[in-house]
């Protein structure tokens, strides 16, 4: 995984991407009509259920924006929230305020209903040790903040991008002339370039499960679109060799299921691309 360091920066380029693209050589309409050093108060108001994301994120965004903005947090990221609830209040020049708003309530009613989303699926995973990841199907240019928000919903983060971790997939396998050709270019690849990174593995069916584990140095093997029972045949051969990962059409209904046959992670690019934004506003007051 990437470090806290470039983890930051990203989320830095996210904000400064952001503002650049939504103000450009001004907010006009409010340097039309709201005096430079006029002061005002707003809220952050809940108008819907679940668990709120991107508090932090907006203290970012208002600190980018103006330093001088003052926030009085009320609600933490990863606490529940439903309608009425006022997560924090931020004070300062109005003109700021309005400048970050949309960057604010763009980033949190986002981020939220993805963390809403994870603690769903974590709590569908109780009494398993199963874990449930994230994947790269993030909207492009969010990835940092996406990834963020399954961390507060109580997931865990996949690789971050191509540079962190290595995944031979269907197409690198076939790309590649099969399965063991690919792991072995890759560890002669790593070893080349004094590279020191994971290799997961995909398997589409039982066959693939046993000539990956003819090979050293796999950390993981993704199961993909496993049924039940050729999951549970292929964790009883993987065994303690390597860790497991499901992924492939599993939804709220099979989950559970897919846990129960002893895989230690489940992926899904649900968690990221298939979410309605938590309903948020941000009210002068």
């Amino acid at each position: 995984m990437i470090s806290e360091e470039q983890f930051q920066k990203e989320l830095n380029i996210i904000i400064e991407n952001a503002i650049r693209e939504d103000v450009g050589d001004g907010d006009h309409s409010s340097l039309a009509c709201i005096p430079k050093d006029a002061k005002g108060k707003a809220k952050l108001l809940v108008k819907d259920e679940g668990v709120i994301a991107g508090v932090a994120f907006a203290e970012k965004v208002f600190a980018y924006v103006d330093p001088e903005l003052e926030i009085q947090t009320f609600i933490n990221d990863g606490e529940k929230v439903s309608h009425g609830d006022v997560v924090f209040h931020v004070m300062g020049r109005s003109q700021s305020i309005l400048k970050a708003e949309r960057l604010v309530l763009n980033a949190m009613q986002r981020m939220s209903a993805i963390a809403t989303k994870t603690k769903y699926f974590v709590n569908l995973l109780e009494g398993t040790s199963t874990k449930i990841l994230d994947t790269r199907k993030t909207t492009p240019g969010l990835r940092a903040a996406e990834k963020w928000a399954v961390k507060i919903g109580g997931g865990e983060n996949h690789r971050f991008a191509l540079y962190d971790m290595i995944m031979l997939k269907d197409n690198h396998i076939d790309f590649s002339g099969g399965i063991t050709s690919a792991i072995e270019k890759t560890k002669k690849y790593l070893e080349e370039n004094k590279k020191d990174l994971k290799i997961i593995v995909e398997a589409r069916d039982i066959a693939e499960v046993k000539e990956i584990l003819q090979n050293s140095g796999v950390y993981r093997i993704l199961l993909d679109n496993f049924t039940f029972e050729m999951t549970k045949e292929a964790v009883a051969l993987i065994g303690s060799t390597c860790l497991t990962e499901s992924s492939g059409n599993i939804n709220e209904n099979t989950i559970k299921q897919y846990a129960e046959c002893g895989v230690n992670y489940i992926s899904s690019g649900a968690l990221t691309h298939s979410v309605y934004n938590m309903d948020l506003s941000l009210k002068a007051f």
